[in-house]
């Protein structure tokens, strides 16, 4: 498979050992310094992208990709408010976009674990509800688009909570998300129910890129012969 890689950091390194290891081949790496060149690969050039850049140029990059029947693997967070765009864009080019806040297969299950202890927890009104995440200094957005995740997977199961909050008290109708910026490792996620005799917690806690970066190539290489808006649970089946 001949796979585009937008981002060439710590993360598109590691995508690339993985990749290169798994028998693909990179055919361009694009990055700050040589971002046009994306713009002059056509989809006879590759059979995939993955995007790990950065929110200021997701959303671009990600157009481009689509505009040019390139299918897109985006991992970049910070750049959500925009996703309905990218979905429309998707239908319009008849275009392929897989879209994950991350690609570890261990935080995909917390996902469903967190869905399934929110719906558990939600009849029983003693308990707050506490989530908690904690990153390298270096991820420039926050809260991180896996605390999102958690966070909105509890909201659908809560009746009275509509939205979130990044580090700040919550009223009766959100869901604190708690950021810290502070560790040298990849991520780890919390949420805790609390009332006043006891809690219930469930962590996840990464240990390195690779669980991400793999994950991100097994998306590559599941959705390269596929066709409109996908993410994990569509790959997870």
């Amino acid at each position: 498979m001949r796979i585009v890689l937008i981002g060439y950091g710590k993360m598109g390194r590691e995508i690339e050992r993985l990749a290169i290891g798994r028998g693909h081949e990179i055919v361009a790496k694009i990055d700050i310094d040589n971002a046009a060149d994306l713009i002059s690969l056509t989809a006879s050039d590759a059979d995939v992208a993955i995007e790990f850049s950065n929110p200021a140029s997701a959303f671009a990059n990600i157009m481009t990709c689509i505009e040019k029947q390139i299918p897109v693997v985006c991992g970049t967070t910070g750049w959500l408010e925009k996703k309905k765009e990218v979905e429309e864009a998707t239908k319009v080019h008849d275009g392929t976009f897989f879209y994950a806040s991350n690609y570890s297969i261990g935080v995909n299950l917390f996902f469903r674990l967190n869905k399934m202890l929110a719906q558990l927890m939600a009849p029983h009104k003693e308990y707050g509800i506490y989530t908690n995440e904690i990153h390298h200094l270096e991820k420039k957005d926050s809260p991180s688009g896996t605390a999102i995740t958690i966070a909105e997977g509890i909201i659908d199961a809560y009746a009275e909570k509509t939205t979130w909050v990044n580090n700040q008290i919550p009223r009766a109708d959100e869901v604190a998300i708690w950021s810290q910026r502070e560790s040298i490792k990849p991520g780890t996620h919390t949420v805790k129910y609390i009332s006043k005799v006891d809690q219930i917690e469930i962590t996840h806690e990464a240990f390195s890129r690779e669980g991400f970066a793999l994950g991100a190539v097994i998306a590559a290489e599941w959705v390269s012969d596929k066709k409109g808006v996908l993410g994990m649970d569509d790959m997870l089946i």
